[in-house]
């Protein structure tokens, strides 16, 4: 059976259309989710994409984190549901707790735009158990607010515990600390990445495939959950 992922809309999204392709490239079926929406219509995984939800207004993703659809998706993630946030996703997860930290103004203060290389940290996430530990990703980046902020202990925790998903190689394009471009949460099923693996699962329109094993990890990942 088809896994069916689902992918929300807010006022602001950017990249939802992206996302929901990559899902379908990845092989599984897109199911759009409305911002004002609580129903999740029996999805099995869940992508928050990139944007400017709500215009960013207050904080990115301040406003996003009080919409229906994602007090559904809070609790849905505490039982285990896969849920991906990337870019203006991960500071939505950020905002609803989801996630420790948040992420920031650039350092140099700039939107920053370009293909980013990235080494993988963790593997035993849902959304990235198709990779290899230390593998090499080319993966577009593009955020004015990607800086990756938290407090030492949360920082030195994540560290210890392997929830830093991947870093920046070659460059650190917005100034995270410790070059963090993803982490997860504790159980692994919640993972935030500011680079977007969306805009690079096809050889036409992206600088490489490497994207796509985020969204076939977590196909792999529901084969093998407990039903």
């Amino acid at each position: 059976m088809t896994a069916r992922v689902g992918v929300v809309t807010f006022p602001g999204s950017l990249d939802d259309g992206d996302a929901a392709r990559a899902v379908r490239i990845a092989g599984a079926e897109p199911v759009r989710l409305w911002h004002g929406d609580p129903q999740l219509h029996g999805v099995d995984a869940v992508v928050l994409p990139g944007g400017f939800s709500y215009g960013d207004y207050l904080r990115c993703g301040a406003i996003a984190r009080f919409a229906p659809v994602m007090e559904t998706i809070v609790d849905a993630a505490a039982g285990g549901l896969p849920v991906l946030g990337i870019c203006n996703g991960f500071q939505i997860l950020c905002e609803a707790h989801l996630l420790p930290g948040a992420l920031t103004r650039n350092q140099h203060l700039h939107f920053r735009n370009r293909d980013q290389l990235l080494r993988i940290e963790s593997t035993t996430t849902a959304w990235t158990n198709a990779f290899q530990p230390g593998q090499k990703v080319l993966i577009p980046v593009k955020n004015g607010e990607g800086c990756y902020v938290a407090d030492t202990a949360t920082l030195d925790e994540l560290e210890a515990e392997g929830r830093v998903v991947a870093r920046y190689v070659g460059g650190n394009p917005n100034g995270s600390q410790r070059d963090i471009a993803a982490i997860t949460n504790p159980a692994g099923n919640v993972v935030g990445i500011m680079p977007h693996p969306e805009h690079a699962v096809e050889a036409l329109t992206g600088p490489s495939l490497d994207g796509l094993g985020f969204f076939t990890s977590v196909l792999k990942h529901l084969v093998g959950a407990p039903a």
